[in-house]
Formats: structure tokens, sequence, C-alpha cells
């Protein structure tokens, strides 16, 4: 008999992708005992302000966290059809001393919503650790390549030079943003904490007598107990959607810095120039057995894909929420906001992997600066002739024949440019000779890119690595940029 686990559909993200601690994060397990957790909060705020409940039942509420029967769970779910009562008759059987407080007051959105953002708050936690990462060891390459030329492109055709660091500085400006936008709509999740059916929390008025202070005081005391600062004033039975929105569009922001990275390291790879790390034992293909594919940064782009798109139902779920709430949200929410962190947790452990054995190789660089420097180089060239004496549009025209002629043996007959040879065997050129190569310095083409480079890492990148350096792993990169 075959394993029945094979008969039954697994998302990839979990079963090839996605950390541990985030498969966790959006487990049963976590949001169920958060569940239960948020039951304790709300009964040991409601006992400090006076209800009737005693600290035995607290106590066996408290035991009882993190033995969920989920089979009974599953059973009563089936009965009720209603999840959240069927993991309060779940957690009273397994509390029978609790069982009249558990739940007192509270809406469903109480547990679910409650839990959820502490989830996405989580969530970000573990994100921001590894996108911290892979800007130190950005920053680390971006330092060490920031003097090396390379062509520069613009609408996929050769321009001006920059260089290989300078390059890896506009991946990394972009990943300062999304570190930007994850830090912020972490520090701006609230609580939705005690609220009741429609946001009124006309539930709690009427279990205080009409006390708004004690009303006020729960909300507050069970926020604290649950890890936050503060919590919305105003919900409808839940909290905005637009919350989810900020999270989703964050991180659907850095799933198209990573693509737009990934793809260019992709093109890098087709030139030869730049290589993502290539395992000793790794197959690249099982037809062609010298293929070296970038098969990581390709997993980049496929998950990017998918996580960008995901915001298109973050906001579809915020736009039809009628009302005070409707239930359409709940299917939807449980597939977008799991696969979002999922997608991301994956994005960024790839990307670090790339990031920490990033090749380059200069040689073949060089080589295909040659191709296009000497082109690049003509109006050095004039600007040279006329300062030793020559006539500019004389001058202009002998280049132009020349580079036409150039470029017939690299277009035609698929030969290596040779402008540079026609122009020192033209009798016109004699005179700029002695400095021609120093002309054709591809340093000197590359205008301020290094010092933009050093520039970068020292006023926008290092102090970001600083606030962050108690979170990366091997911080000491922090202090080589």
């Amino acid at each position: 008999m075959s394993d029945s686990k094979y008969h039954e559909y697994c998302s990839p993200l979990s079963t090839r992708y996605a950390s541990v601690e985030m498969q966790y994060n959006f487990s049963d397990t976590k949001k169920f005992r958060t569940w239960r957790q948020l039951w304790v909060n709300l009964a040991q705020a409601q006992k400090g302000l006076g209800f009737d409940i005693k600290e035995e039942q607290l106590e066996e509420m408290r035991s009882k966290i993190d033995q969920i029967d989920f089979k009974m769970a599953a059973e009563e779910e089936k009965q009720t059809r209603h999840d959240v009562m069927a993991h309060v008759h779940t957690f009273a059987h397994a509390c029978p001393k609790a069982a009249p407080i558990i739940h007192l007051g509270a809406t469903s959105c109480y547990v679910g919503d409650n839990t959820d953002l502490i989830i996405l708050k989580d969530g970000f936690n573990i994100l921001l650790p590894k996108l911290a990462n892979c800007i130190s060891r950005l920053a680390k390459f971006a330092g060490e390549y920031k003097d090396v030329p390379t062509l520069g492109f613009t609408h996929l055709q050769p321009a001006q030079l920059t260089t290989v660091g300078k390059r890896a500085c506009l991946w990394l400006q972009d990943l300062l943003m999304d570190n930007r936008n994850l830090r912020r709509v972490r520090d701006d999740l609230r609580f939705r904490g005690v609220k009741g059916t429609t946001g009124t929390q006309a539930s709690f008025m009427s279990l205080f007598n009409g006390d708004q202070e004690k009303v006020k005081a729960l909300d507050k005391r069970v926020t604290e107990l649950s890890g936050f600062k503060s919590a919305y004033i105003i919900c409808g039975q839940t909290y905005t959607r637009k919350v989810d929105i900020d999270c989703v569009v964050a991180l659907s922001g850095l799933g198209a810095s990573v693509h737009k990275m990934c793809t260019d390291i992709r093109l890098l790879a087709n030139m030869k120039e730049i290589e993502e790390p290539f395992e000793k034992s790794q197959v690249g293909s099982s037809a062609m057995a010298y293929k070296r594919n970038p098969i990581r940064s390709e997993r980049c782009c496929a998950l990017a894909r998918h996580l960008m798109s995901l915001q298109n139902s973050a906001l579809n779920t915020a736009a039809t929420q009628w009302f005070e709430r409707t239930l359409d949200d709940s299917a939807n929410r449980r597939l977008t906001l799991s696969e979002a962190f999922l997608g991301a947790d994956c994005i960024l452990m790839t990307l670090q992997n790339i990031l920490e054995g990033l090749g380059v190789y200069p040689k073949v660089i060089e080589r295909h600066i040659n191709q296009e420097l000497p082109f690049m180089a003509t109006e050095n060239i004039i600007m040279a002739v006329v300062k030793a004496g020559g006539d500019r549009q004389e001058c202009h025209e002998y280049i132009r024949v020349l580079s036409q002629e150039a470029s017939q043996q690299v277009k035609q007959k698929g030969l290596d440019n040779d402008l540079v040879a026609r122009i020192k065997a033209h009798p016109y050129f004699v005179k700029v000779l002695p400095i021609l190569d120093s002309l054709l310095d591809a340093e000197t083409f590359v205008g301020r890119a290094p010092d933009q480079v050093a520039e970068f890492l020292k006023e926008e990148v290092r102090p970001v690595l600083e606030e962050c350096k108690d979170i990366i792993s091997n911080s000491s990169v922090v202090l080589n940029i």
C-alpha cells in the first residue's frame, strides 16, 4: 500500500520552499494555541477588573493551552459548522472548572482577528532578519566590486559604462526601501482588542453595567497582555482589511525588487559575466550536461510573480466588505495572507543563498567592454585631436567612416571590433597615438560610480545595518563596508 500522504495535495510553499519557523507561524497549532492564550488573557483581565473568576480557573486554562484535541475540535465543527465555537467547546471540555467563563462577552473575531494580527506581526519579525542578511551580503558585494567597470545597458542595448558595484547598489537601494516598508507596516500594526460583535463594545458595556472606564481598561489590559502597545479605537466586527492591504502590498513590493534583481542576474549569467552559486554535483540539464542554469534566480522570479499577484486579493477583499463585515473575506484571507508571508520567506532564503556565492568574471566583462568602448571613446578622441591642433569637423568625418567600417566587421563578418586598430593605422591620428591607450582606459568612463557606491554604503546602508546588527547572522559584515 502506498503512503496515503502522497494522495493529498500539499502546498509546495510548505513541502519545498518555506522555513520551519514561517510554516509554524501559519500552522493550526500556532493559530489555536493563540486562541487559547487570548481566552486566558481575556479572563485574566476580567478577573482584574472585579469579575468572579477564580485563580484555579485561570491556572486550569493555562495548563491546557498546548493540549489541543484537534480530532474533537474537527468533530465539533462538523456539528456546529462554526470553527470558533468548536474550539470553545473543545477547550471547555479540557477545562471543566473554567468552562463557564471561556469566551465571556467575546465574539469570534476576538480570537480570529487578534490572532491574525499576532501572526502578521510575528511573520514580519521572521522576515526582517532575513532581509537584513540579504542587504548585508549585497552591501559587501557592492563594496568589493565598486571599482570594476562594466557595460551599462539602457533599452537592453550597450550604454555608458558603470561598475559592477554600482549596479549592485541599484538592487540594494530597492531592498533598503523594502526594509523600511516592512518595518513601517509591522510597527503600525495594532490590536483589535475587545470590541464585541459590531465593534461597539456593547456586550462588554452590559457585563460591566455600563461602566465605560472598565470597558476601556479591559481593552487596554488585554491588548498589553497580548504583546501590543495599542489597539484600534475604530473597528467593525473585524479590524479594517486595509491593514491586510498594507501588509501584502509591502510584501509584493519586496517581490518586485527581488524579481528585478534576479532577472538582471539571469541576463548577466547569459552573458557569462556573473553567475549564481553552482554546486559541485549540481545537474543543469538532463540532456545537456554542460548547462549551468540560474535555477535559484529563476525560482525567486517564479515565486515573486505569485507574491506580486496577491495584492489584488487583498485589495478586492477590502473593497467588498459590506458595512460592519461580511464573511466572504475569510476563505480568501486564509490563502492570501499565508501565501504572501510564506512566499516572501522562500524568496529571501533563496536570495541569501545566491548572494553568499555570487561569482563575477572580470575577464569576460572586460572583453565585452572592449567590444563597445571604441565607439564610446570616439568623442574623447575627437577632443584630443582638436587639442593637438586638428579640425573638429574633419576629425568627425574620419571617425564616422572608420566606425562604419568597424561596425561592418562586427555585424557582417562576426569579427571583433577593430576600430582602435583602424585609428592607429590612419595617418590623420598620428598626433594622438601616444595618448590613445589612456583615452581608452575603461576606468575613466565610469564617472563617479565608485565614489557613489562608497557614499551610499556609508550614508544609507551602514546605518540600516547598524540598526539591524543584533538580528543579522555574521554581523561583522557591517564593519566591512
